[in-house]
Order: C-alpha cells, then structure tokens, then sequence
C-alpha cells in the first residue's frame, strides 16, 4: 500500500513544486519593465483568470472520482463516457467563458477597481488570455480522468510541460518581440493549448483502446448524466465556499492597513506552499479509495485512508518543524521592509500551527472525492464557513484584531476536518 500511496503521491507533489515558480518569473519579467504598475497589472489580471479556473477545479475533482470508480468496477464503458461529459462540459463551459468575455471583465475590474494606469495594462492582458479557456478547462478533466485511472504520471508531465513552455514563450515575447504584459498573455494561451494537445496525444498512446463511436444514448443516460453534474455542482459550491472564504479573509486583511495586509499575504504564501505537499496526499487518496470503492473492496478502502493519513500527518509535522525553525526568517525572504518583518513575528505562530489541521481536512476532502460523498463534503463546508468563519472573525475581531483572522482561518480548516471526520463513520461504507 505504501508503494502505492508513493507511486501516485510523488509524481503529484513534483508537478505542484513547478505551479510558483511560473508566477516567480512572471513577476521577474514585469520587474524588467519601465513601470512596477506591469506587475500589479499581471497581478491584478491574474486574480480574476484565478478565480474563473478556480471555479472551475471541481471537474478535475469531480473527474477523478466518477472514474476511479468506474475503473474499479472495471467498466470500460462508463470509464470512456465519464471522459467524453468532462471534456465536453470543460470545452462548453470554455467557449461560454469566451463570449461572455466582456460581461466577465466589467464586472471583475469593477470589483477590483484598480487605478487606470494598471487597467490600461490589465485589460489586454485579459482580452488576450481569456482565449486560453477552453484548454484551460479541458486540461482539468484530462487530469481528473488519468487521476482516476490510477495516473499520476501523466498530470505531473503535462503541469510541467505547460509551466516550462509557458515560462519559454513568456520570456521570448517579452523580450525578444517587446510584448511586455501582452506577451506574457499570449505565452500562457499557447502553453495551455499546447499541454492540451499533449494530454490528447497521451490519452491515444496509452488508454486508445478505450475509444469507442460515441453514441447519443449512452452519452445522454439519464442516471448517469445526473449523478455526473450532481457530484460536479456539489463540488463546485464546495470550491465557492473555499474561494469567499481566502477573499473574505485577503478583505478583512486589507482593513488592518498596509504593514499587516503585506504581512498576512506573505504568510498565505506559505500557506500555499503548505498545500503544495499535502495535496499530493489527497490525490493519491481520491484514486485509491475510489477504485476500491468500485471494487467494493472494504477493507483496502479503509487501509488506504489509513495509510494517507500516516503519510500525510508525517508531512505536516515536518511543515510544523520547518516552520518553527525559520520564523524568524519568514517574511525577510519576500520583503525587506523592517516595518512588515516586525509586525509579522506575533502572527508566524498561527503559521505554526496550520499544517494539521489543514492536512486533516485535505486528506478527507480528497478521501470524499474519490467516494463521490459530495453532499456530505458539501455542507460540512457550508457550516465551517458560514457558521464559523464568517461569525467568529465579527465576534473576536474587536478583541483580538489581525489576531481574529488568524484564529478563524486555523479554526475554519478545523471544524472541517471534525465535520469530515464525524461523518466518516456513514460515508467510508460501501453499500
């Protein structure tokens, strides 16, 4: 079970390490230029394209479960059509996204309300990148789907493959051909269209005996239709929750002034780094326990949640350590402003005590995926949020300031860990 657990983890966590280092070189390339409003306009930019495919990851989750089971059932059939909706949706929802391109842009640059200078380098960016869509999308449900046909080789050669084209082409249109903002934009859409054409090709040198004439019948079944955007929908409102939840709090962070707004966006950072390792965790454990689930495996079933948990606890004890030992250093890595140093030492210590809890409530929403238990997943979010987060930030943050942010953000990944873990008891039950 180890090897297993490793064999599908590791390729996870290496493709992960390449997702930062493509933004580190964007903002190095923006750094180049007459006018540090290119990298606010990038990043300004980058937000709203975060959001849309943010939104838009409960089709590579969703994917992986619907096929993960399907392959431990053995069901070639449903393994092709779970594929053939998740494509097709991913190219729909893409194309959709392009027409309502400039409906999307008013209303997200109203939101953000930058100042003209950094539109006036925003806007083309976004006109530019917005083609990238449906690739973007599309690239989601390939991945979810080798996720669950046990793969995870296959998502690590395509993230790095996009990520090191695009920094190529990002450098050569910025300061070969003088693009500046635009020419990053342009290398990202080329590089998402590019890693899709890749995923197409591996999909035909390994899994082509899968393909089939696609008939109307079987790709309309109504029971099966349903279930896919049920899980799909259920997933999506998950990752709503999880998105107001990071606005909610980078918001209420803004109100704390400058030093702690800089402060709590450093060490969300880490935050992410955090989730880097971990998620290679909860993938591995949304392809296992959904095979053995199709296989109506119990016993695997638990053994493999029992073993990701092992491995991941491991990690986040590590992260703990890692993190005591630098804390001191923490921000220094990303600001030289005395000022922001200073104001960050009361608040490394919530940093400290992430990584369990996070983990906890990774590794179940990944133990869920792969179940399809979306429902449940679902709501235990719901609560976290609206009856947790939200509530206490109000009632603690006159007491406790930037503090209270802290507080609820370690407590808004507690609850869901407890809540998943309470209701594991009902759902890890093969029926």
């Amino acid at each position: 079970m180890n090897k297993e657990i490793l064999r599908l983890a590791i390729p996870n966590i290496v493709s992960n390490i390449s997702i930062p280092l493509l933004g580190v070189v964007d903002t190095f390339l923006m750094g180049k230029m007459e006018s540090p409003a290119y990298i606010g306009a990038v990043a300004i930019a980058g937000i709203v394209f975060s959001f849309i495919y943010w939104g838009f990851g409960f089709l590579r989750m969703g994917t992986t479960g619907l096929t993960a089971q399907a392959f431990g059932r053995k069901d070639d059939n449903e393994i092709f059509y779970t594929l053939v909706r998740a494509v097709g949706l991913a190219i729909i929802s893409g194309l959709l996204i392009i027409i309502c391109q400039k409906t999307i842009a008013v209303v997200s640059f109203e939101i953000i309300n930058a100042s003209a200078e950094i539109n006036d380098i925003a806007l083309p960016y976004y006109y530019i990148r917005i083609w990238g869509a449906p690739a973007a999308i599309a690239i989601y449900a390939l991945n979810g789907w080798f996720f669950g046909m046990q793969n995870s080789t296959y998502p690590m050669i395509i993230t790095i493959f996009l990520n090191l084209l695009n920094i190529i082409l990002n450098y050569i249109f910025v300061f070969h051909f003088g693009m500046k903002a635009n020419g990053v934009a342009l290398g990202t859409v080329i590089a998402q269209y590019g890693s899709f054409i890749l995923a197409v090709f591996l999909f035909f040198q390994k899994y082509k005996h899968f393909w089939r004439p696609i008939q109307q019948k079987a790709l309309l079944k109504i029971d099966e239709l349903k279930r896919f955007f049920t899980v799909n929908f259920d997933i999506f409102l998950r990752t709503l929750c999880l998105i107001f939840a990071f606005a909610f709090f980078t918001s209420k962070s803004e109100n704390e002034g400058m030093v702690l707004l800089a402060v709590n966006s450093i060490l969300l950072q880490y935050m992410s780094i955090l989730s880097y390792g971990i998620d290679g965790f909860a993938f591995a454990v949304e392809s296992l326990t959904g095979k053995y689930y199709g296989k109506h495996d119990q016993h695997q079933l638990n053994t493999s949640i029992q073993y990701v948990f092992y491995w991941g606890m491991g990690f986040a004890v590590i992260y703990m350590l890692a993190f005591f030992l630098i804390r001191n250093q923490m921000v220094d890595f990303f600001t030289d402003d005395e000022a922001v140093i200073a104001a960050s030492l009361p608040f490394v210590w919530w940093l400290i005590a992430m990584p369990i809890p996070n983990t906890i409530a990774f590794i179940w929403d990944g133990v869920y995926i792969g179940l399809t238990a979306t429902k449940a997943m679902r709501n235990t979010m719901f609560i976290a949020t609206f009856l947790f987060f939200v509530p206490c930030y109000y009632l603690l943050h006159p007491y406790l300031g930037n503090h209270a942010l802290w507080l609820c953000m370690v407590s808004f990944m507690l609850v869901r860990g407890i809540g998943l873990s309470i209701l594991a008891r009902k759902v890890v039950q093969i029926k």
